[in-house]
């Protein structure tokens, strides 16, 4: 790790940081205002991936991981309407998701930066933000789960509805995870405009790797 690099850890712990807050506050019925800001972690992994390269990355991915802990930890001694703003389940199911979600992107965009310009940040993220909703939700939501937690109450999210109010009737998480992934997808498509900007002006100084 070298001078050249801080930016990306600092910019990694800032949107840990600040999906870890945003995500208290809702936005409509399916999502919260930390899904907008989470899928940028995926855009930074990508430039380290992308002007570093790989073992960067990973050390990129390791600093935003430690933050998330760092904030879980602190979430769990914060009390809520409903007891801790964050449960054990949802730390585990956080920090499992990230982690593994994340390292699989450096994984996959390694393999593929060889491609066009736009295949390995767009299949790395496509791949790692399914991935990443489909571990959280269900560690942290699924009602087949409730021995990680026996004294979470977690029913509600099993609670049988419309798919985002339209579709078949699913357990409420699902709908949840469903909206997150929906938003995550959008935004891996949105980022490649400030990906393409990003790693073009970083490439081009002297300094680059």
């Amino acid at each position: 790790m070298t001078r050249a690099h801080i930016p990306g850890i600092l910019a990694m712990a800032a949107v840990v940081v600040a999906s870890n807050i945003l995500v208290q506050f809702l936005l409509g019925q399916w999502l919260t205002w930390g899904a907008f800001t989470y899928p940028i972690a995926f855009l930074v992994t990508d430039l380290m991936n992308r002007v570093y390269g790989p073992g960067p990355a990973r050390k990129v991915v390791l600093a935003g991981f430690l933050v998330g802990v760092a904030c879980s930890f602190v979430g769990t001694q914060i009390q809520g309407d409903f007891g801790p703003l964050v449960t054990l389940r949802i730390a585990i199911g956080s920090g499992l998701a990230f982690l593994t979600a994340q390292l699989l992107d450096v994984s996959i965009f390694d393999r593929l930066r060889e491609g066009r310009w736009w295949r390995a940040p767009l299949a790395s993220t496509l791949v790692g933000s399914t991935v990443d909703t489909a571990i959280f939700f269900t560690v942290a939501f699924s009602g087949a789960l409730t021995l990680l937690e026996p004294t979470n109450d977690v029913s509600w999210a099993g609670e049988m509805l419309p798919l985002l109010g339209v579709g078949p009737a699913v357990p409420l998480w699902v709908s949840l995870a469903v909206a997150d992934w929906l938003v995550k997808l959008s935004l891996a498509l949105v980022a490649l405009v400030p990906f393409r900007v990003i790693a073009s002006w970083a490439l081009s100084r002297p300094q680059a790797a």
